[in-house]
């Protein structure tokens, strides 16, 4: 397919994924929560194949302004419309408020009668879990919200703030490719990929800044500039803990400024919020219980096996050793390994995706901050599995399906395990990314 070609087949998907993002609005403004699900599959699908027109480059500048303007139009489409896949968003307000008012985001569940005075009808009604739990969210991501109420509590304020963090990552993606000779155009594996879309102009959700954060850390690693790079991790861990796992890869056996720089950025970030002593962890701890962690219901592999082999039982503890005991041995190869410097942003998106799948709770938007990594990896599976996380709102996040669960995931885990595994054993296969 000659340049030429391939430039009108991408006008071509990008105006269908504005027509798809329509039809997505519509079928929220109806209520129609699973329609809207299988327009953003939909939707991924096509992004797959727009994914295979730009990985090779050679388009004009022209065409980048043209991505850009497309993803733009995307998102402004989706801020219009309030939120309906999660509601999040309401405690970001909510603590937020609470911080104005100077309280320890940490120290009362919404419904204390402390902060009585604070209650409205708009926010407080509408936040998850407020009747018994504290927040959860780190530090960072806590004066984040307390600086964007600042210039306002609505709603649509905070999705917007969150799009135009994304947007500062954009940019930093865009020199990073730039940095690396890659053609800047790959930013369409980031910047079209319907989870970013809905989940950031959709539902506000604050990954959005864990995407810039590691954007900015890759861009400073490539610059060597390591304190910054640890700066920005451990920046992106006060927002949300994971990307904390990406350290190894970005880490040079016998360096010391890029752990350092990244614990004592954590360090500093609390510092701020330890009136309140071990609860500065917020709900962090009834969470993992409520999500299944602790008993074993959060893990697809090991609700797999229990399914398989009853007799397990349900203490999830051999799970955790066993999975723990995989990826930390995995982190540390990747840590003490000679990695080449064109290698390194592929081993950061091997950490990235091997702990979503093996530890991490199973959320659609928990697969967002992995996402720029396809910009630099062509790899299928992890293409696949990110514009499969969808499936994941049929049983989590919402009301379950009536039928088995377990059949839902494995539509999104098994076909990722079977092209994960094709990929590493037959070298041939790594670059069908690329193509598909």
């Amino acid at each position: 397919m000659t340049i030429r070609q391939r430039a009108v087949a991408l006008t071509i998907g990008g105006g269908l994924l504005l027509l798809l993002t329509g039809i997505g609005l519509y079928a929220q403004r109806q209520g129609a929560r699973d329609a809207l699900i299988v327009v953003l599959l939909i939707e991924g699908a096509l992004y797959l194949a727009c994914a295979r027109l730009v990985w090779a480059g050679g388009f004009s500048r022209r065409m980048l302004v043209g991505i850009l303007v497309v993803a733009a139009l995307m998102r402004i489409a989706v801020l219009s419309a309030p939120p309906s896949l999660s509601s999040d968003i309401y405690r970001y307000v909510w603590d937020g408020r609470v911080q104005a008012a100077g309280i320890n985001p940490y120290r009362y569940i919404p419904v204390d009668p402390h902060l009585a005075a604070l209650r409205d009808a708009a926010i407080f009604p509408n936040i998850n879990r407020g009747t018994y739990a504290h927040t959860i969210y780190p530090p960072l991501a806590e004066a984040m919200f307390f600086a964007v109420t600042r210039v306002s509590e609505r709603v649509g304020w905070m999705k917007s703030a969150m799009v135009l963090i994304e947007a500062a990552g954009i940019v930093l993606l865009i020199r990073l490719l730039l940095v690396q000779a890659m053609p800047p155009e790959r930013i369409l594996l980031y910047a079209w990929h319907p989870l970013t879309v809905w989940e950031f102009s959709g539902s506000g959700h604050l990954d959005a800044a864990v995407v810039a954060l590691v954007a900015l850390a890759l861009w400073a690693h490539a610059r060597e500039r390591t304190a910054l790079t640890g700066v920005a991790l451990g920046c992106a861990a006060l927002v949300k803990f994971f990307p904390i796992v990406v350290l190894p890869a970005l880490y040079r056996r016998w360096g010391w400024k890029l752990p350092c720089a990244a614990v004592a950025t954590v360090i500093l970030g609390y510092l701020p919020y330890l009136s309140v002593g071990r609860a500065v962890f917020g709900f962090l701890g009834g969470y993992v219980s409520e999500e299944g962690l602790s008993g074993g219901r959060g893990f697809y592999l090991w609700s797999l096996l229990r399914q398989a082999v009853p007799s397990v039982g349900t203490n999830d503890l051999p799970y955790i050793v066993l999975a723990g005991g995989v990826f930390a041995s995995l982190a540390l190869y990747v840590g003490l390994a000679h990695k080449r410097s064109d290698a390194e942003i592929a081993w950061a998106a091997t950490l990235a995706f091997a702990f979503l799948v093996l530890l991490s709770p199973h959320y659609a938007w928990y697969f967002c901050w992995a996402i720029p990594f396809l910009c630099f990896v062509p790899r299928l599976s992890m293409q696949y599995l990110t514009v499969a996380s969808p499936l994941l709102y049929f049983v989590r996040g919402g009301p379950e399906l009536s039928g088995p669960w377990l059949l839902v995931e494995s539509a999104m885990y098994a076909p990722f395990a079977v092209i994960a595994l094709l990929e590493l054993y037959q070298p041939r296969l790594r670059r069908i990314g690329a193509q598909v």
